[in-house]
């Protein structure tokens, strides 16, 4: 049930959906992977002369080199900048420039890798001399026209994504362009030209400094990650750190690039107003000549134990605002489903027991929001609440009153209507998903991607029906603890040395992770 995440869910009614037989849907998809590993899933659906295009890339910020966090990111910003036949009106003057661009940036990292005994002045006209040669590159650049030959041709939803765990590429055209985009996007993959890059890095710098210096909840969100893991890179933000983004290199994206985006780690599902025998046609005509690499690396930092709660404080201005993430199994494990429900039973709407409990009663929160997996579900991760208190309410009363929920909810005998009730909303949502052809070629990717087989968009409901309540309050006794808590709270600017909330459930915390 990859669909339930962070953000709250805009639910359908289920009984106002008709029954749909999902066998059918597994008659209507192809799939094939070609010579070098590249993988397609088809779905024919005709109602409409429209075709979704979807490139899953099974490799986002959580494989980001060390000292580069941002480059997935870059990735993302640079995918639509053209290739070396489009978006240039000289390719291989452009080339020479945008070589002499990086021999330009290594003049200044190898001074600046001096240290305490760099030149100052000798730095900064290296740095002019860099920036200048990126002007100069950028003479022959005529990025906008691969976004402007896709628009001319009816492209719509153009959507470029880098998250934790992947990086998604997606946009619809007309079912009679189909050859288009096999065309631009097989180029786009085979002949990257990153010319925008130091151009976007800045760009990406200022959206760091606008997100993470201004806005609170990245704030929080940011330093609640940072302090529950240690190790894993679920620690660092997707955009990457500011100091990092500013050292980010063309030739080290270039490296990174061709260490991930290899045929073998893409999934290209292609949705809606199309012949599969055409389709696979072409698929091998543009992507066959792309090379079979070595398989991408997987990420091997093992978070180590979390042995007691953390609690970090964040000045910040606006409204208080409360974090709190416990330590859970990835995607993979027995109780992945689990979660699942467990998010719409305590949030969905006014109906979710922790929201009627603390907004609609007793007043303690002014906003709620439940994140079954976050920041993302490959790796072990959190189950998050997060909390906007109510005006004139503390942090302090909001946390107390989530322990006292909790600590309840775990000897609750949870009624197996409500349980059914739940099951069929999350229904409702798996429908109203698949009825867009985008959503569907992303679902389709995700699942081949991360379980092996699309087939687990399927079956996960299978999983869903097991849920029963004593699996739920197991997993709530088992995982949502102290010792495997981490809690994040706003603070007015200059009052970072308040005492911090003091929770019932463990009135001795120990405080770690960049703690007051």
């Amino acid at each position: 049930m990859r669909c339930l995440r962070f953000s709250p869910l805009l639910l359908l009614g289920a009984l106002s959906l008709p029954a749909q037989d999902l066998k059918e849907f597994e008659k209507k998809i192809t799939e094939f992977t070609l010579p070098n590993g590249l993988h397609f899933i088809l779905l024919e659906r005709h109602e409409a002369p429209v075709v979704s295009f979807h490139t899953f890339v099974n490799a986002g910020s959580a494989d980001d080199p060390a000292g580069q966090t941002g480059m997935a990111r870059m990735m993302e910003r640079v995918a639509f900048s053209g290739t070396e036949s489009i978006g240039t009106s000289n390719w291989t003057g452009e080339r020479k420039a945008l070589e002499a661009a990086e021999d330009a940036w290594d003049r200044v990292e190898a001074e600046a890798n001096k240290g305490a005994k760099a030149d100052a002045g000798r730095l900064d006209m290296l740095r002019s001399q860099a920036r200048m040669a990126i002007e100069l590159s950028q003479r022959a650049s005529t990025g906008a026209e691969f976004g402007r030959i896709l628009e001319e041709n009816g492209a719509t939803g153009r959507s470029a994504v880098a998250a934790f765990d992947s990086t998604s590429y997606s946009y619809a055209l007309p079912s009679n362009r189909i050859e288009l985009w096999f065309l631009m996007e097989s180029q786009r993959l085979l002949h990257p030209a990153f010319r925008d890059f130091y151009k976007q890095r800045e760009i990406l710098l200022e959206e760091y400094r606008k997100q993470y210096d201004a806005d609170p909840q990245s704030m929080v969100i940011g330093e609640l990650l940072a302090a529950a893991f240690k190790v894993h890179p679920y620690r660092n933000p997707v955009g990457g750190w500011a100091g990092d983004i500013r050292n980010l290199r063309r030739n080290a994206a270039k490296a990174f690039f061709d260490r991930y985006y290899t045929p073998g780690n893409i999934t290209i599902a292609i949705v809606g107003d199309l012949n599969p025998a055409e389709a696979k046609k072409m698929a091998e005509r543009y992507f066959g000549p792309m090379d079979a690499r070595p398989p991408a690396p997987v990420v091997h930092a093992e978070e180590p134990v979390q042995d007691g709660p953390k609690t970090v404080v964040v000045e910040a201005p606006g409204q208080p605002l409360l974090a709190v993430g416990y330590k859970r199994p990835s995607e993979y494990d027995k109780d992945d489903a689990t979660f699942d429900v467990l998010q719409f039973l305590l949030a969905h709407g006014s109906a979710g027991m922790l929201n009627r409990e603390m907004v609609q009663e007793k007043h303690l929160a002014l906003q709620l929001q439940v994140g079954a997996t976050f920041p993302s579900g490959r790796y072990p991760n959190l189950m998050v609440f997060l909390i906007i208190p109510a005006q004139g309410r503390s942090v302090e009363e909001s946390q107390r009153g989530l322990d006292d929920f909790l600590a309840r909810f775990k000897t609750l005998t949870l009624d197996g209507q409500v349980l059914t009730g739940v099951k069929a909303q999350a229904r409702a949502e798996f429908y109203r998903k698949i009825a867009s052809n985008d959503e569907m070629a992303h679902m389709l990717a995700v699942h081949h991607a991360q379980f092996g087989d699309w087939r687990k968009l399927f079956t996960a409901f299978d999983d869903l029906d097991k849920v029963t309540g004593e699996s739920i309050q197991r997993a709530a006794a088992r995982y949502l603890v102290a010792t495997g808590r981490t809690t994040a709270y706003t603070v007015p600017q200059g009052h970072s040395n308040l005492p911090p909330p003091a929770p019932r459930t463990a009135p001795a915390e120990r405080k770690s992770g960049g703690v007051q």
